[in-house]
């Protein structure tokens, strides 16, 4: 986890798809939650010497489904809906914000604008896959 306190930078060797990124880091708790991280980490990994990548996963999605959130990939419909609604000021389609066709001109711009900056964040090259996770 590399970048400065606004961001993180994640290697492509991390990502699924192997695309580097940078997630925006908003506020205080996540840089306090991230810099515990890497000192629970330190020059290693968060997974656990003993284990494979893929028990570690197995191990998260059980202790995800124990508190309550069952579908881990909903995980990015979440960041992306509470990325819009930052970006635009408004809900996003699928959290009951408006349509696009609802939009003024005006908001169709910052719609716009709101869903390329998702689609980079999530590691996409183009904002239609954003429909996905924030509805069109």
């Amino acid at each position: 986890m590399g970048g400065s306190w606004r961001q993180a930078r994640l290697k492509d060797t991390w990502t699924k798809g192997g695309r580097e990124r940078e997630i925006p880091i908003r506020n205080e708790e996540q840089r306090r939650v991230l810099d515990e991280a890497k000192r629970f980490a330190g020059r290693g990994s968060l997974i656990p010497a003993e284990q494979r990548y893929v028990e570690q996963l197995r191990r998260f999605e059980y202790q995800c489904a124990k508190a309550g959130s069952h579908r881990v990939h909903g995980h990015r419909h979440q960041y992306a809906q509470m990325r819009y609604r930052e970006l635009t000021g408004w809900a996003a389609p699928a959290a009951g914000g408006p349509r696009s066709k609802e939009l003024t001109a005006a908001q169709k711009v910052i719609d716009q604008e709101a869903r390329l900056t998702i689609s980079r964040e999530l590691g996409h090259e183009r904002p239609q896959i954003t429909g996905v996770y924030v509805g069109r």
